[in-house]
């Protein structure tokens, strides 16, 4: 019996600690589940206020498959609105972004404020009079949370606080907007968007994976010399983190303050950025800004679509059950310009259309989703590092960089939203 024939998957059957059944990601009933138990019911992120910076600006953005835009009304308050009309169901709005105090349906010219309240329709008296405009208004988000610019929304009228779905996961954001001399980082690059013909949990497990860098990129490392390679290997100290709720982390801090490169994150040495480091040590001091930049920025996956990838933020859309765009723009702190275009520049070699990283990450997630389809063997193995699995400081399940302590963490609460 295929999953589609039963009422309820069984979550047991399908979930261990060690491998996943191959069906998760190509049943068309796991990935409608998923839909009402994570994508509509937990936290997911949906931009950034710099997006919005001004009174009326706008944003369309998504969760999951669902349009949304984010809108910021003329007093500044944020919100997030379903891009469909209350009539017959057209996008209101098709520019990506704008500054507008109303949005048109182009079908039948009904029109909507940027707060989502109905606004009138032509040819009113075709309604009698009786046509009730307050309930029929924009659906909208119903829970908006914001941590460190970071917007966030929610379909379930209740349930835990941003925060608390966050956990040890907002330490990240703190870390990434640290290295900002103002405190603020700014997504104001632009957005590339690729599309992969894969299953959008492929990408969600790609992303803390430090066993395939070795391989898939191999090719990059050794023609940039860059020497990332090595902080996925056998022999480093940088570690793989279960941070509770999902979320996931490489923690490369380890290797980076045994390799003791002075002011090395992501080369941020003087001569390559003196405008930037300037700020940094004119906030944080010499040593206060060397200690920042040796660190550098998080390598985290936040649960379920938003991947913190140093230099980089990565948004996961699942489209269909064996479908996703990926989101990506590179990250930039105001007032920074030469740090600003190194960021941009290595973000288009990375990332871009004719980028290393990402055209190697795609071509992976696609080759996975036609092999999953095979019959046989229906299960996909995450046992990688178990026997040195062990806790940190802080109590979290770490492992070696190659080891899948993130997948299988990823599994563990993945089967708790699905069986809740």
């Amino acid at each position: 019996m295929s999953i589609a024939e039963r009422q309820t998957p069984d979550w047991d059957a399908l979930i261990e600690h060690d491998r996943v059944h191959g069906s998760l990601y190509t049943d068309p009933a796991v990935y409608a589940a998923e839909l009402e138990r994570i994508w509509y019911r937990t936290w997911v992120y949906v931009g950034h206020v710099s997006e919005i910076p001004e009174p009326n600006d706008y944003v369309v953005k998504s969760i999951g498959p669902q349009p949304i835009i984010m809108s910021r009304d003329k007093s500044g308050e944020i919100h997030l609105l379903l891009n469909r009309c209350t009539h017959r169901a057209n996008l209101v709005c098709d520019a990506a972004k704008g500054n507008s105090s109303a949005f048109r349906c182009p079908y039948h010219g009904w029109t909507f404020s940027n707060t989502g309240q109905l606004l009138g329709y032509p040819f009113n008296s075709g309604y009698g009079g009786r046509e009730a405009k307050k309930d029929l208004g924009l659906g909208r988000v119903p829970r908006i949370g914001v941590h460190q610019g970071f917007v966030f929304g929610s379909f379930a009228e209740d349930g835990p606080s941003l925060m608390e779905h966050l956990g040890a996961a907002a330490e990240a954001f703190d870390r990434l907007v640290a290295l900002s001399p103002t405190g603020e980082v700014a997504l104001t690059a632009g957005w590339l968007q690729h599309e992969a013909k894969a299953n959008w949990k492929m990408l969600l497990e790609n992303e803390t994976d430090g066993y395939h860098p070795q391989f898939v990129h191999s090719s990059i490392f050794s023609v940039a010399k860059s020497g990332i390679g090595d902080l996925y290997g056998e022999k480093s100290t940088a570690v793989s983190r279960d941070l509770g709720g999902g979320h996931t982390e490489n923690d490369l801090r380890p290797e980076f303050r045994r390799i003791g490169q002075p002011l090395g994150w992501f080369g941020t040495r003087p001569e390559k950025v003196p405008d930037y480091v300037a700020q940094m040590e004119a906030r944080h001091g010499v040593d206060g800004a060397r200690e920042i930049l040796i660190d550098g920025a998080p390598h985290v996956m936040l649960f379920p679509n938003l991947f913190i990838a140093e230099i980089q933020l990565f948004v996961i859309q699942p489209t269909a059950v064996d479908e996703t765009v990926q989101h990506v723009t590179a990250v930039q702190f105001p007032g920074c310009d030469d740090m600003n275009r190194r960021l941009l520049q290595q973000t288009i070699g990375s990332v871009g259309p004719a980028g290393f990283l990402l055209a190697d990450d795609t071509e992976m997630y696609e080759r996975n989703q036609r092999g999953v389809q095979a019959r046989s063997p229906e299960w996909l193995q995450i046992k990688r590092g178990t026997h040195r699995e062990r806790r940190d400081e802080n109590g979290f399940l770490i492992g070696d960089a190659t080891d899948e302590v993130p997948q299988r963490g990823i599994w563990r609460h993945y089967r708790e939203l699905m069986e809740d």
